[in-house]
Parts: structure tokens; C-alpha cells; sequence
């Protein structure tokens, strides 16, 4: 089994709102991140390509293979992180909410935390070699949708991709990486052939659920020992203490919500 280090981001800027400062990492810091990488031997792929590569339909799995994932789609996207990804090389992979898109006109839905990419930029990043994977329509808690409307979500956001770039999409990452097995089930039904959660711990692929492949949190508190110690896969448990504990604890809260609406529901 192959354990590999999945990198989640969401913004890379200087100047977060109050919003998307807790995960916003400084273009310096990122710069810093990818030279480590680069330096100790790391070979990004996209998260498709690590599939690709995994279930023997793409290239050979390199020796030290690393992801780098940027969830929701804002414009720094575009304007910070990619020409650092351009400098070093490095492909990523952009889940797209594309009720969020700056120019989603009459698709528009939900509420975007920040300026968001455009179509063209999105579309400029995946003719740069980036991979643009689903994330929903508007961004919902998907676990706790009913399922005629978890169907709707994670169909209409791939299509709307698919439409929109010409290309096909088969990766997606859950909303606040937030799943279930059913959930997981829908994702598969349309047409996802795998997917990222959160879970803070290193990817061994290939894994039991490819639906529920796990990544590991990038902040704006992650310095460079603690990230270091994230790629490498050292004391992952006491570098994630806190995130795991409330992630464990709020999956409980979470399915006793869903139980409660299901059975209001039926009422």
C-alpha cells in the first residue's frame, strides 16, 4: 500500500476576510511548502492522475508522490497560487463549487466566502495542466440533504463542469468534507470514481473506499516543522490532536441531525 500525503488548501493571500483567514495560507509560506516539496524528492500529481496511476490506467506511481488540493474555488486561486505552482511545476488539483463562480450568472447558488475564479480562469488553469473536480453546486452539507436534493447537487455541479470546461470529470472533494455512506453511494451513481474527505491523515491508496480518500489540513498555523512532519507522515495523530478530536466528535452531532430531520420528514 502506497501512503500518500494529500494537501488540503482553500485560499492563498495576504489579506483573508474574517471568513477565510483560519485557512488562508500566505503566498510565502506557500512558496516555502512547495520548496520543501521539491527539495525532498516529492512528485506532484493531480489527484486524478494519483488515481489514474493507482488503478494501473496511467502512469507508474512515482517514489514519493504528493497532491496538492485547493477547495471552493476562490480568485486567489488564480492571482497567487498558480503562478507559485507555475514556478515550481507543480500541477494541483481545484474542486470547483460552480454555484460560486464569479460569472455563474442564472447558476449562481449559495454563498461565496470570498471573490471566486471565473469560467475563463478556470478553464485558463486546466489548459495549464491543472485538474478543475467537482465540489458541489452550492456548497451544501451534503450528509444532510434528503436524497432527492444530494442527487441534484452532485449531478448539477458535475454537469455544469463538464459543460463549461469540455472535459470530463470524475474526482470530486465533499463540502467541508463532510459524508456518509449514503452520500458516498450518490457520488458514485453520478459518475465520481473517487473523492476526498478531510480525516488528517495520509493516503493509503489503494484504498478500501476511494469515495472517502483522506487529506491532510494546510492553515494558515501550519509552519514549516508542522508541515514537514505532515508530508513526512510523522506523529500525524499528535500533529492533527485537535482537528481529529472535533471531527470525531462532531460526526456524532451530525448523524443524530440527520436522523432527527429524517424521521420530521416522514412526519
Amino acid at each position: 500500500m502506497n501512503r500518500v500525503p494529500i494537501l488540503m488548501y482553500h485560499s492563498v493571500t495576504d489579506r483573508p476576510n474574517a471568513e477565510t483567514r483560519p485557512l488562508a495560507v500566505r503566498p510565502g509560506d506557500f512558496a516555502e511548502q512547495l520548496a520543501y516539496l521539491a527539495g525532498n524528492g516529492f512528485t506532484p500529481m493531480t489527484f486524478a492522475s494519483l488515481i489514474a496511476a493507482v488503478n494501473g490506467t496511467g502512469a507508474t506511481l512515482p517514489a514519493r508522490p504528493v497532491v496538492l488540493t485547493f477547495d471552493d474555488g476562490y480568485a486567489d486561486f488564480h492571482t497567487e497560487a498558480m503562478p507559485i505552482l507555475d514556478r515550481f511545476g507543480f500541477p494541483a488539483t481545484l474542486f470547483l463549487t460552480t454555484g460560486w463562480v464569479a460569472d455563474a450568472g442564472g447558476e449562481a447558488a449559495g454563498r461565496p466566502l470570498d471573490h471566486m475564479v471565473s469560467w475563463s480562469q478556470a478553464r485558463e488553469a486546466a489548459a495549464q495542466g491543472h485538474e478543475i473536480a467537482g465540489h458541489s453546486h452550492s456548497h451544501p452539507q451534503l450528509d444532510q440533504l434528503p436524497d432527492a436534493e444530494l442527487r441534484q447537487e452532485l449531478r448539477r455541479g458535475k454537469a455544469v463542469l463538464e459543460d463549461r470546461l469540455g472535459l470530463p470529470v470524475t474526482t470530486m472533494a465533499y463540502p467541508y468534507g463532510y459524508s456518509s455512506a449514503r452520500v458516498r453511494r450518490e457520488a458514485r451513481r453520478a459518475g465520481f470514481w473517487a473523492a476526498c474527505a478531510v480525516a488528517n491523515d495520509m493516503a493509503g491508496l489503494p484504498a478500501p473506499d476511494m469515495l472517502a480518500v483522506p487529506r491532510l489540513t494546510v492553515s494558515r498555523t501550519t509552519g514549516p516543522g508542522r508541515f514537514a512532519r505532515a508530508v513526512e507522515g510523522r506523529a500525524l495523530p499528535l500533529v492533527y490532536l485537535r482537528e481529529r478530536a472535533l471531527t470525531r466528535g462532531y460526526a456524532v452531532v451530525r448523524r443524530g441531525r440527520y436522523g432527527i430531520a429524517r424521521f420530521a420528514r416522514r412526519a
